[in-house]
């Protein structure tokens, strides 16, 4: 540094001193690098694929539940689908003591039993999710309308039962006796009433599947955005207008939904039906005769039945399974086209 010189020194070591000359080894310890830790993005990448696994996992579980159900069904009932074939669903008599066979009174005492009480369920239903959502009265009694009309759900079927018993087949008897005076020409008040029949049971099974239709369609009523009514209303539209035109197809896909959800209630309920429908196998047109429907006949003779009528039995529980699975497909249909429409 500065313009001084450097000088080397050279040192002859002898050969005896080999320990003050260094060794180097030709090879090397391998070098290793601890692994970095992983960052936040990759465990919520980790994280979210799980919970996706586990959600799909739920989801499949469902359906192979379904699917084991209907499964064991279907292979109960192979004894009573090989000995009478399609023509259990089209015969009419059910006879354990000569092992005779047809759901056909039952499979039509379900149908009318569900259909006539979604008649009567829809526009009480609907008319009672509209008076809800919409502002007609204040939210103080809003919300106890809303919890009085949930909490009819809430009842045990049995007291439905009961209260049929008690209540609606007294109340229906004279107005049973009425209809068939006057409009005894028409099949469905062809014969006079009997007591339990089709039209009670009716009428019991819409109280029941109403808060269905009601919390469904009123949840689907206010979960519209609200710039949808204020623009109806800013182009002139009535309320009335908008709630026919815009509100209700707008949420229609949820109101079918509440409804088909109502509908497989329907055809399932067994104990308040049974204890009002009077439970003939009878094929009738009248609504005013003892009918049977098919979870009934199941609730009534499954626990003595043995041998062929327990699959007979099977047969009929596999029959509405398709039942139900066909109304679904068919609602399933009616919304995507209303979907498509609007």
């Amino acid at each position: 540094m500065g313009g001084e010189a450097i000088t080397i020194i050279d040192v002859d070591l002898p050969s005896h001193f080999p320990f003050l000359i260094p060794h180097f080894s030709m090879t090397t310890a391998p070098y290793s690098r601890t692994k970095p830790l992983a960052s936040r993005s990759d465990i919520e990448k980790n994280l979210e694929k799980g919970f996706k696994y586990l959600t799909l996992a739920f989801a499949v579980s469902i359906g192979l539940i379904l699917l084991a159900i209907a499964v064991l069904i279907f292979l109960q009932s192979v004894p009573a689908i090989k000995a009478f074939g399609l023509g259990f669903i089209a015969n009419n008599t059910w006879n354990p003591v000569t092992s005779q066979y047809g759901a056909l009174a039952v499979i039509v005492g379900t149908l009318i039993n569900s259909g006539l009480a979604l008649l009567l369920a829809i526009p009480l239903g609907i008319g009672t999710a509209l008076f809800l959502s919409e502002d007609f009265i204040p939210t103080k009694i809003r919300t106890v309308l809303t919890f009085m009309v949930e909490l009819l759900a809430a009842i045990p079927s049995v007291v439905y039962g009961l209260w049929g018993i008690f209540v609606i087949i007294p109340l229906i008897k004279p107005v049973g006796m009425w209809l068939n005076e006057y409009f005894g020409w028409i099949p469905l008040f062809s014969t006079p009433p009997a007591g339990p029949g089709m039209l009670p049971a009716s009428i019991v099974l819409a109280i029941m599947i109403l808060p269905i239709i009601t919390a469904i369609a009123r949840d689907s009523l206010a979960s519209l955005p609200p710039e949808l009514r204020q623009a109806s209303l800013g182009l002139g539209a009535t309320r009335w207008e908008t709630i026919f035109r815009v509100l209700i197809p707008a949420a229609f896909s949820g109101i079918v939904g509440g409804i088909m959800l109502a509908l497989g209630r329907a055809m399932g309920e067994t104990m308040a039906v049974t204890m009002i429908i009077g439970n003939s196998n009878r094929l009738s047109w009248s609504l005013l005769n003892p009918a049977n429907t098919i979870a009934s006949l199941l609730a009534n003779q499954f626990a003595e039945a043995s041998g062929m009528q327990v699959s007979a039995l099977m047969y009929a529980g596999f029959v509405l399974i398709i039942l139900t699975f066909v109304v679904n497909i068919l609602a399933e249909l009616i919304v995507n086209k209303v979907k498509a429409k609007y």
